[in-house]
């Protein structure tokens, strides 16, 4: 699904409980623990042990949850934690989950460039 026509919901309209089930699932967690550098990261650029659909179906739930904010660019689509939002209305929460290291979150990365020729 483009970004363009993706749904971003107002986080005050978000429950706790919609945030906490969509964090989790352990790739979603990862893909979190990832993305919580601040970077903002193109779709293709990351690096899970999913197939694409199921990873598009991953940075959905965590969009559609409030988590994430999606944009596209050209044919590009990018994804980024929506941090100061969830830390506004869910202090210290993202903090506390990431902080229990390793607790259950699959390894998400980044792909890495292929070397030019």
């Amino acid at each position: 699904m483009a970004a363009k026509d993706a749904h971003h919901p107002d986080l005050d309209d978000v429950a706790l409980t919609t945030v906490l089930a969509a964090l989790a699932d352990p790739l979603r967690l990862g893909l979190v623990r990832l993305l919580s550098d601040g970077a903002e990261r193109q779709w293709g650029e990351l690096d899970a042990p999913v197939a694409k659909s199921t990873l598009s179906h991953h940075l959905k739930v965590l969009r559609s949850s409030g988590i994430t904010r999606t944009r596209d660019e050209g044919t590009r689509c990018y994804v980024h934690l929506r941090a100061e939002e969830l830390e506004k209305r869910f202090p210290g929460l993202l903090r506390n989950l990431l902080d229990a290291e390793g607790h259950g979150a699959t390894t998400v990365g980044l792909k890495q460039p292929r070397p030019s020729a």
